[in-house]
Formats: structure tokens, C-alpha cells, sequence
């Protein structure tokens, strides 16, 4: 009699002992990311969280995002360590410009077979940024799917949570004509706009291993997304902040309206801050219209800060004692609600 082996689920493609082995690596990385309020560890149905205490009202503020095409091309450059920054730069950054100091983070890791070096060098990029938010890494899921992903593709998400007073949320309501605003830098194209510069390589059969600027194209463009969370949260606790923008897809122009009142405008002066080397290799590479590179990427400003007037000098001050490079790039004032760049 033919018998046949029984099979398996590694038969299917899914590989528990490896998802087993990929916990045992990830634990000493949370570790890392404790914070008061943690009550749990890796390995939970659910993680769990004190709220502080202190507040009067807390206010929860959740946000979720991935690094988009991003992987792409990391996967093809088989550069795995940074792309977790840009994951949780992309969650943390829009909960801290609501005022909201992140609590805690947890992530969704994709893939069609889990090669557990990968995903631990993701991971390890993911606990990275937790430590520069201030966040816990407080769980998060694999999921090894055969036949839904390419062999060597794997997709993101991540989950952040922060707290905030309910009368120190920032909403934009505050801001008025004759208010300021400043930029701070990026530290490239983040993790945006990155179907276009993957067309752009392809279309121009372009190295990444060419040097831009000094560096390798490749660098410029797996540079991770820059954490603004701890200036932002020290300037709000020492200067009155109308309104702030995290600069994603969308640019400037897309971004920045999103917190202003209605009857308000700002006027951006393009000329106020130095565009990184990678954008005008992008421009001149692709042939991309000024207005094309605006709405698609954030051209060198990754956070936008609205204050009055009178605190502009010391809101510089303080943020270059942080080691930013803050910019004064425009004003706000009546007209139409949307932005009016001057290049």
C-alpha cells in the first residue's frame, strides 16, 4: 500500500518554528523600548498599557501608516535596517502634531515566507525609532502568507497611541493672520512620493550606487525618515504653538492646509531653506514639473510649525539648542484657504 507522508504546514509555506525564532530575537529589542506604563512583554494576545497619571482629561490619539513602495526598493537594494525608522517616523510623527506625546507602538509584519534575518534586521529599525518617539514597542504580529506576496516581499504596518490634555490639543483653531511659520529640515524624500523615484530609476536605467550630492544615490534615498517627536514636544512645553503639519505625501501644499482655518492662507518663500541634492537629481532626472515635485514631495521640509509672531526668535533659539535647523519660510494671512509658494 502507498502511503503517503502527511503533510505539514511547513508543506503550505508557513514556517512556525521560524515565526518561533523570530520572537526569541525580537524580545531583548522591546525590551529596549520599556516605558513607564508597560505592563506587559512580547508574546501576549494584546499589550498592555497604564495610562499616566496626572492628567485631568486625557485624550488618546491614534495613528497608523506604512513606508509604502518604499520596501520596493529595498528589498531590491537588500537594505532592511532602516525602513522600521520610517514606519514608525510615519505613525509617531502624526500624533505628536496634535500635541500628543506616543505612548506606545505595535507593528504588522507581511511576508510569503519569513526569512527571520530580514525580519529581524526590520524589526530592529522598528525598535530604533520606538527609542527616538519615546514609545514602547509594545507587540505587534508576523504573518507569513504563501502565495500572497513575491518570495522576497514583505509589507508594513504600524499602530501608534499617545496622550495628550484635552485643552492642550493642537487642531489649528489658534492659528491667526500675521502668525509665522517654520521649517524643519528633512532628511530626504521620508517615505513619500516613492512609485515616482522608483519610475524615475527604471525610466533612466540610473545606478544607485551613483554619487549625488557626495554620497550614493542609494543612501540619499533609504536615508529613514526623520522623528521629530522630542523638539516638537519640547517646544510645546515651553512656547505657545498654533498649529503644526507633518509634510507627507503631498508635499507642502497639500499638508499644511489641513490645519489652517478657513479665510487663511499661508505664503511659503521656497527660496528660505537649501533643497537637499536628492531633489534636484530627482527634478532633472525625471524631468518633473515644479508643481509635480511640490504635491509629491516635501522638498526639504518635514515638519511645519505655526506660532505668533512675537515667539518666533525664541522658538528658533530653542529648537537650534536641540540641534535642529529651524527656518523661518513664510507667513500666514486672509485669503483663500491653501498655500501660495514663492519659488
Amino acid at each position: 500500500m502507498n502511503r503517503k507522508r502527511p503533510l505539514t504546514y511547513r508543506d503550505a509555506g508557513v514556517d512556525i518554528d521560524a515565526g518561533d525564532a523570530l520572537v526569541e530575537r525580537i524580545a531583548p529589542l522591546a525590551e529596549r523600548t520599556r516605558r513607564d506604563g508597560v505592563l506587559s512583554g512580547i508574546g501576549g494576545f494584546g499589550g498592555l498599557f497604564e495610562l499616566p497619571r496626572g492628567y485631568r482629561e486625557p485624550v488618546l490619539v491614534a495613528g497608523t501608516d506604512g513606508v509604502g513602495t518604499k520596501l520596493k526598493l529595498a528589498i531590491e537594494l537588500d537594505r532592511h535596517d532602516t525602513v522600521g525608522i520610517d514606519l514608525v517616523a510615519m505613525c509617531a510623527n502624526d500624533v505628536v502634531v496634535q500635541g500628543a506625546e506616543p505612548l506606545f507602538f505595535l507593528d504588522y509584519y507581511a511576508t510569503s515566507r519569513l526569512n527571520v534575518d530580514v525580519a529581524e534586521s526590520v524589526v530592529r529599525g522598528i525598535a530604533r525609532g520606538c527609542e527616538l518617539a519615546g514609545a514602547a514597542l509594545l507587540g505587534g504580529e508576523t504573518a507569513e502568507m504563501p502565495g500572497m506576496y513575491a518570495a522576497s516581499d514583505y509589507d508594513l504596518a504600524g499602530f501608534c497611541v499617545g496622550i495628550v490634555e484635552k485643552t492642550a490639543i493642537i487642531d489649528g483653531r489658534r492659528v491667526a493672520a500675521g502668525d509665522a511659520l517654520i521649517g524643519l529640515a528633512s532628511s530626504g524624500p521620508h517615505a513619500n512620493g516613492y512609485s515616482l523615484i522608483r519610475k524615475v530609476l527604471e525610466t533612466t536605467g540610473t545606478d544607485p550606487a551613483v554619487p549625488v550630492g557626495g554620497r550614493p544615490l542609494a543612501d540619499l534615498l533609504m536615508e529613514p525618515t526623520r522623528i521629530y517627536v522630542r523638539p516638537i514636544l519640547e517646544l510645546i512645553a515651553g512656547i505657545e504653538v498654533h498649529a503644526l503639519a507633518h509634510v507627507t505625501g503631498g508635499g507642502i501644499v497639500e499638508n499644511l492646509p489641513r490645519v489652517l482655518p478657513a479665510g487663511l492662507e499661508a505664503r511659503i518663500d521656497a527660496s528660505s531653506w537649501p533643497r537637499p541634492p536628492v531633489f534636484a537629481w530627482l527634478q532633472e532626472a525625471g524631468d518633473i514639473a515644479d508643481t509635480e515635485m511640490w504635491r509629491t514631495f516635501n522638498c526639504g521640509i518635514g515638519m511645519l510649525i505655526c506660532i505668533a509672531r512675537r515667539d518666533v526668535d525664541a522658538a528658533l533659539d530653542l529648537l537650534g539648542r536641540l540641534e535642529e535647523s529651524p527656518r523661518l519660510i513664510g507667513t500666514v494671512a486672509s485669503g483663500d484657504r491653501g498655500v501660495v509658494l514663492r519659488t
